[in-house]
């Protein structure tokens, strides 16, 4: 769970170069049924990566039938009138290709990366993908089992699985962001064929759609190729939802325990954020690296090595399209009250709050920031999807070369401020996850 958060994370908000000396050129346009293509092109290797990302996530979902966006993500992949089922993956196997897919409360996300010269036999894909997907019966069944094994292994059976759910569900009351991604099984299975035809008619449409490209192209083929694949696609005829709701504060803390099929008690601290692309957003997350990024940060140190209270600690923000969360978490050690470990995670955002950081900490954390920056570009699958993030949900893909000021811009007193305007206790959420007797 903890690659899958970082991974999150890595996605929304440490994707760009932080110099013009990394710049990453593209160029973007739109066609006429509303897909929006961005192409980069780069011949440093002979490979390509194509992605295309849907603006559908789990808070884009009926409240009596949550867990779609997540089902589709599967169900994508049983094929469409003219690829046979189980044939996706092959395809891209048999001239040495891979392929995966991730979904979130905020979107869907499908890339394949595969030698150059297979380009089109992705473009193909996945606009079958768009066009026509087996929305039917023996795809839809077949994919509810998946989906129940899924929830089983990551979330039923997996030590503090629930953890993000709780997380979310104490925090939120009316936003969509209350349901976890996964959804609910009940929903799935009381969901009729009409329901799944319904979503997919409504969210898989070029005019929902960003389809990005990078890698070693030619962008003049590229766009003939991506005319012949996509430009015959109608567009979407139905209304897209956009939550509109604001969750309203917390206005007290919310306490809670949960017990759980673990040895070891947690404690997570959950505060409520702005969304991402904002200023507060860059200093929380510049907060989140001093709190725990790296075995010296202030957790790590005080915590897990000084006063040896837990054997793991963790801090970071959830990078949403609406106002968001940011976690602080640990793992107590044996023997140890998480009482006490919550009062040593407080100790150290108080710090935060009555003490400006160091200079040498400071820069430690800018220095942070930009290695993350300029490792993340250096593969075309992430340039593809940092790419299509930017135009997605800041409406402003050049933030991929420029992104890297708004960091550089924080202060040490935007990050002390940040601390007390939202990490104070009628904000947060605080959970014990205790073992079962």
């Amino acid at each position: 769970m903890k690659k899958l958060l970082l991974g999150i994370i890595a996605i929304f908000m440490l994707n760009s170069s932080f110099a013009q000396a990394n710049e990453i050129k593209f160029i973007e346009y739109d066609l006429a049924n509303g897909l929006h293509v961005i192409l980069h092109e780069d011949h440093s290797t002979p490979i390509v990566a194509t992605s295309v990302m849907y603006h559908v996530g789990s808070k884009n979902e009926n409240p009596n039938r949550t867990g779609f966006a997540h089902f589709f993500e599967h169900l994508m992949f049983e094929g469409s009138k003219y690829v046979k089922r189980g044939m996706y993956d092959k395809y891209l196997q048999n001239v040495g290709g891979m392929n995966n897919a991730n979904t979130t409360q905020d979107r869907t996300y499908y890339y394949e990366v595969v030698p150059s010269n297979n380009l089109e036999l992705t473009l193909w894909l996945e606009s079958e993908r768009m066009l026509h997907a087996k929305v039917d019966s023996v795809g839809i069944e077949t994919q509810r089992e998946v989906v129940k094994e899924e929830k089983r292994q990551r979330i039923d059976n997996q030590p503090y699985g629930s953890l993000m759910k709780e997380a979310f569900a104490h925090a939120y009351k009316v936003h969509p962001y209350k349901w976890p991604v996964i959804g609910s099984m009940e929903h799935l299975n009381a969901a009729s064929n009409d329901d799944f035809v319904n979503f997919y008619n409504t969210f898989y449409v070029p005019n929902n759609a960003i389809l990005s490209i990078a890698g070693d192209i030619n962008i003049q083929e590229a766009k003939k190729m991506i005319s012949k694949y996509f430009a015959g696609i109608p567009r979407g005829k139905n209304m897209i939802p956009r939550p509109t709701v604001v969750e309203p504060p917390l206005n007290g803390e919310v306490r809670d325990t949960i017990y759980d099929n673990i040895q070891l008690p947690g404690v997570i601290e959950t505060y409520r954020i702005p969304a991402i692309g904002t200023a507060d957003f860059y200093s929380a997350y510049m907060l989140s690296k001093l709190l725990s990024g790296g075995e010296s940060s202030r957790l790590n140190k005080a915590i897990k090595d000084e006063k040896q209270l837990a054997v793991y600690v963790g801090s970071f923000p959830y990078p949403l399209e609406n106002p968001g969360i940011h976690l602080v978490f640990a793992i107590v050690n044996m023997g140890t009250s998480p009482k006490v470990v919550e009062e040593a995670m407080d100790e150290e955002i108080e710090r935060v709050k009555n003490e400006l950081i160091s200079e040498k900490e400071f820069q430690k954390l800018r220095n942070m920031i930009e290695t993350e920056f300029v490792g993340d570009n250096t593969r075309m699958v992430g340039i593809a999807e940092n790419l299509a993030n930017y135009k997605m949900f800041y409406g402003d893909t050049h933030l991929i070369n420029t992104e890297m000021n708004k960091f550089m811009n924080v202060t040490k007193k935007d990050i002390q401020n940040v601390a007390k305007k939202y990490f104070n206790k009628n904000n947060r959420v605080v959970l014990y996850y205790l073992p079962k007797k």
